[in-house]
């Protein structure tokens, strides 16, 4: 299959690489003869990673490589079979890309978006032929993260769906389908992680090290919140909570902090340069946090979590089960929110977003239709 991927950053680079591994033929699409230059260095640095650790021949990391083709002209693709977009997030540029695209491929070619909040309806809109267009959201790093959101267009034909998904799975991909709505299902259920967090380091009530070490242990994930920020990159993960709240009409539930907006315009972005909530090299300390101070913060950003993916089954934005593994497999929750919502009893969790929204009387804290329906059920 011939596949183009547009875009050499981290995540265009890393889905060619994904798509090369499986035997398909992808040509890398960038007009920058300096961001190509880079990224060649850092695919030979990732296949000779690989290698080394034997994770992967030399022989095979070849063969990789000459199924690669680096081109800096869209008329380059018109032969393509299926085209990604992982370019910069901006609806306008996306837009004008896919508009001249479109003109240019053959009328079987899917042209699909790996955007993580824009509007995959807008997007396809732009295109000449709307019903073979739809999202497929990669999630970072792309060869160790197992999911991909598939995402349709109000055009799009469900047989592309499921072509789709078809290809993806072909791959070892765990294809989940979720409703074009702002964050897709990972990025608009995973909000409360950040914002609830930050918002009890807003309130004085613990330090961003007990939050985080609170969240590992008591939680079970495998990052705490704010190392995750770090991790992600404030620009990145601001812009995403802005994109979601704006796109929902400003819903009080995915207010952005203004204590990360102030880390963002102060270029202190995460990891990637070397300071964010944490200063980098960072050693974790030790921690020891009283177990009823560790339990209600614990239970306030669990339930904030639960309440959001309740809310989205609710809405009917992917089903049940993709809604589980768009969590586990997407952001490595330790569990699906919908049965840990189960475990702790609905009941409970209930309670404690009714005690929030009755102290604060903020609409962000209001208990979702979706966990009042399932209540009535039991």
């Amino acid at each position: 299959m011939n596949i183009a991927v547009i875009g050499c950053g981290t995540m265009g680079l890393g889905i060619a690489q994904h798509f090369a591994h499986y035997e398909h033929f992808v040509k890398i699409f960038d007009q920058s003869d300096q961001a190509v230059q880079n990224a060649r260095v850092k695919l030979k640095a990732s296949l000779d990673s690989l290698v080394s650790k034997g994770s992967l021949i030399d022989q095979h990391a070849q063969e990789l490589l000459q199924r690669l083709s680096w081109v800096n002209q869209l008329d380059a693709l018109s032969d393509c079979d299926l085209v990604i977009e992982a370019i910069i997030e901006n609806k306008e540029i996306k837009q004008a890309l896919f508009s001249s695209l479109s003109e240019i491929v053959n009328s079987e070619c899917i042209l699909a978006s790996n955007t993580s909040s824009i509007s995959i309806t807008a997007l396809a809109a732009s295109v000449r032929q709307p019903e073979r267009f739809l999202g497929v959201h990669f999630f970072n790093p792309v060869h160790a993260m197992k999911l991909v959101e598939i995402i349709p267009a109000m055009q799009t034909d469900p047989m592309i769906v499921t072509q789709c998904k078809t290809i993806l799975e072909s791959t070892q991909k765990i294809a989940v389908v979720a409703k074009d709505c702002p964050g897709f299902i990972v990025n608009r259920i995973a909000r409360p992680y950040y914002s609830e967090s930050i918002r009890i380091i807003e309130e004085g009530i613990a330090r961003i090290e007990e939050i985080d070490e609170i969240m590992r242990t008591v939680g079970g994930f495998r990052m705490g919140p704010f190392e995750l920020m770090d991790f992600i990159g404030h620009d990145v993960n601001y812009s995403v909570t802005e994109i979601v709240w704006r796109e929902f009409f400003f819903e009080d539930r995915f207010k952005p902090s203004l204590t990360q907006k102030k880390l963002v315009e102060a270029g202190y972005l995460g990891r990637k340069t070397g300071r964010g909530f944490y200063t980098y090299p960072y050693e974790k300390p030790q921690i020891i946090v009283a177990a009823e101070k560790a339990q209600s913060i614990f239970r306030r950003v669990i339930c904030m979590l639960i309440n959001e993916a309740y809310d989205a089954l609710y809405l009917s934005l992917g089903s049940e089960q993709d809604l589980e593994l768009a969590m586990t497999k997407g952001v490595n929750y330790p569990k699906g929110l919908l049965s840990w919502g189960k475990e702790l009893g609905l009941a409970s969790v209930k309670q404690t977003l009714d005690q929030l929204y009755e102290f604060y009387g903020e609409d962000r804290y209001r208990c979702s239709p979706g966990i009042r329906k399932q209540l009535e059920l039991l």
